[in-house]
């Protein structure tokens, strides 16, 4: 009898610490869930350096943690049409013909504006060298072949160019600082829109390709005599030397914030954001310059992951824009932010806003 009991007292307390167990491993689990939401997302390189920033800052203030792979704006394009990750990234917008591939509706949501920088390495000579739309264009056709070019000493009488051979440096995979390069010399150049044209990929007629902006930006710092196109913040960090092109307005301009604003201050913002603002007009406007899309379905796939996607895209419109400049990045205009707010606002799950007045007031 005494056994029975015993026996009786042991399976009652191992039935009471399995279901504490159970139960405290279930609000575990909700709360580990809670604090490891993760959103994955892929593309361009572009924009590397402030989503960094961003999804670091945005984790510290919500637990969220985003997860970004910098593979270029093609990769980007086709990750999100196969829906393998929670956003894109392009800084090329999607073509009518990848748009019609997707399942569902896909919004670009402008983030930042960015200067795509035409660098080099030419050794004893810093900074500032002219270059013409037109020269430029043959230099990428492999036409102008040699530093010291005429056309090339011309427009810099100041400077003793040497006979160095120009080596070219290119993107190798599908990009969108390639599209936004190639958009802006399709627009001055008509010998290299019939020749080449704009693309996230090319037929290239000449150079060295590399992976990435950082790709790019590491093989003319290792080669002398190379040109390059970059965005700012590559060139930037790699303190690479960069060249004053000329304007619309005939003017001799760095790449720079303020000039990249004034690009972008002048576009009349369509509806789908999908706009190209290479070549603007003013006196100071830097004319190769862009704006950069995150890629997001309308209508969510998944509630949590879609509402803490439109979270973060309100947070990224309104607060981390100040963290724009430190990193060579322009904020958007005012215009453009109090346009993309409805666009957020309509970004649903089974036909429900995501967003909520608690998401805003944050």
């Amino acid at each position: 009898m005494f056994s029975s009991v015993l026996t009786k007292r042991w399976v009652k307390q191992t039935l009471l610490a399995a279901l504490s167990l159970v139960v405290v491993s279930g609000v575990f689990t909700r709360s580990a869930s809670a604090q490891q939401l993760q959103l994955t997302g892929a593309g361009a390189s572009f924009p590397y350096p402030i989503y960094s920033k961003w999804f670091d800052e945005y984790y510290k203030l919500t637990g969220v943690q985003i997860n970004y792979q910098s593979i270029g704006s093609g990769g980007g394009v086709r990750q999100t049409l196969a829906r393998t990750v929670d956003f894109g990234a392009s800084d090329a917008p999607m073509t009518d013909e990848e748009l019609a591939q997707a399942e569902r509706p896909v919004v670009h949501i402008p983030t930042v504006i960015g200067a795509v920088s035409i660098v080099y390495n030419i050794p004893g000579i810093g900074s500032g060298l002219k270059l013409t739309p037109d020269v430029l264009a043959d230099i990428f056709l492999g036409e102008v072949t040699h530093w010291n070019d005429p056309r090339i000493q011309e427009v810099n009488p100041d400077l003793r160019l040497p006979n160095l051979a120009i080596a070219v440096a290119r993107r190798a995979d599908a990009s969108g600082t390639t599209f936004t390069f190639s958009d802006y010399l399709s627009t001055v150049s008509e010998k290299w829109e019939s020749t080449v044209g704009r693309g996230r990929s090319l037929n290239w007629p000449t150079g060295l390709g590399a992976r990435g902006n950082e790709g790019v930006a590491g093989l003319v710092r290792q080669l002398p005599g190379a040109i390059g196109y970059v965005e700012q913040a590559y060139a930037a960090q790699n303190n690479l030397a960069q060249a004053a092109l000329r304007n619309k307005d005939g003017n001799f301009v760095m790449p720079s914030l303020e000039g990249a604003s004034l690009t972008a201050a002048g576009v009349d913002m369509p509806a789908d954001y999908r706009v190209s603002i290479v070549d603007g007009a003013g006196p100071d406007a830097y004319p190769i310059a862009t704006f950069t899309w995150l890629l997001v379905y309308e209508e969510a796939y998944d509630y949590e992951k879609g509402k803490a996607l439109a979270e973060f895209l309100w947070w990224a419109i309104h607060d981390g824009q100040k963290f724009a400049p430190e990193l060579d990045y322009a904020p958007l205009p005012e215009a453009v932010v109090k346009q993309l707010e409805q666009t957020l606002l309509g970004l649903t799950y089974n036909g429900e806003p995501l967003l909520d007045d608690a998401a805003l007031a944050r």
